[in-house]
């Protein structure tokens, strides 16, 4: 792979994520019939790689498998969506991590129950430098939060947009380091930051004052919401029919760091990113929905922003 053409650098998590497709959720100690399962590549590190090689961005991942069955399959998804898999450590002995996802069919909802990872962590060594150098944009999942700080200050001028899934240990480094933080609503309810029952516009003003760079908040079916200066923004998502929203979350970030190397502004940038992560839900299994550039520009030029009282 030629490193000088980079649009985006990402790193972090691979999977392989087993679905169930089923006509309603459970209740604890029942039975349900399945209407049909599938296997795809899964992690929020390796979803979003996919995402930007099918909207046209060149993308490096970054990240580990193991030695197995499971590994070889994340490898091939990979590389059929046309990331570059030179990145990749297989680790020999290694087990690459599982997830079982069970999907609703008549919302599109998931359940995601995930392997914690095993494999040794990504470090910090002169080739991912050289990666960051030269994508000057760069993706972090949850699994690398440890990364934010120290890859800041050893690529000067890199722009680190961090997917943001729950409070972890080292959060608050990443919230200095981070450009663009971008969590899901999800994570304004942590007890750590202690909110409360505050409406949840106030909670994002809250949070924006916590975080050095910028805030979008995304919030599954209401769209997505950014912070500029004192004001609030929203953005609708377009009108799809989710059947599966396993990748949303994933796709936008995707959507959002290409957005920036493209030069999008802003609030192009979250409009472009809410149709990505809207018209993903389309398909089962988080990738195959993902639309090419120009559907996803022709729908992200149809949405609007609102502004929001804080």
């Amino acid at each position: 792979m030629n490193t000088e053409t980079i649009d985006v650098l990402v790193i972090g998590r691979s999977c392989l994520d087993n679905i169930a497709v089923i006509a309603r959720f459970p209740a604890e100690d029942q039975k349900v019939p399945l209407e049909f399962r599938l296997a795809e590549g899964g992690g929020q590190g390796g979803t979003a790689s996919c995402c930007i090689a099918r909207l046209g961005g060149i993308v490096a991942y970054v990240g580990k498998l193991g030695d197995d069955d499971e590994g070889r399959f994340c490898l091939q998804r990979l590389a059929q969506f046309g990331v570059a898999t030179d990145f990749i450590e297989v680790v020999p002995g290694g087990r690459t991590p599982v997830a079982c996802v069970l999907v609703t069919a008549a919302s599109g909802r998931r359940t995601i129950i995930y392997e914690r990872n095993s494999l040794p962590r990504i470090q910090l060594d002169a080739q991912l430098v050289n990666l960051a150098a030269c994508a000057r944009i760069a993706l972090l999942d949850p699994e690398v939060t440890y990364l934010g700080g120290p890859l800041k200050a050893a690529v000067g001028g890199i722009k680190i947009v961090y997917d943001c899934e729950r409070w972890r240990p080292g959060i608050e480094d990443i919230m200095a380091a981070a450009d663009y933080f971008i969590p899901s609503a999800e994570f304004l309810e942590s007890d750590k930051l202690n909110f409360g029952d505050m409406p949840f516009n106030r909670k994002i003003a809250k949070l924006n004052a916590m975080v050095a760079g910028r805030l979008i908040v995304t919030r599954g079916a209401s769209g997505a919401y950014y912070a500029d200066g004192e004001k609030l923004y929203r953005v609708a998502p377009p009108a799809v029919r989710a059947v599966d929203t396993i990748g949303a979350g994933d796709n936008f970030h995707a959507a959002f760091a290409l957005a920036l190397k493209k030069g999008f502004e802003l609030p192009r940038a979250v409009k472009f990113s809410v149709a990505v992560a809207s018209l993903s839900c389309r398909e089962y299994g988080g990738r195959n929905g993902v639309p090419e550039m120009a559907e996803a520009l022709r729908v992200a030029d149809k949405l609007e922003e609102k502004a929001l009282d804080t």
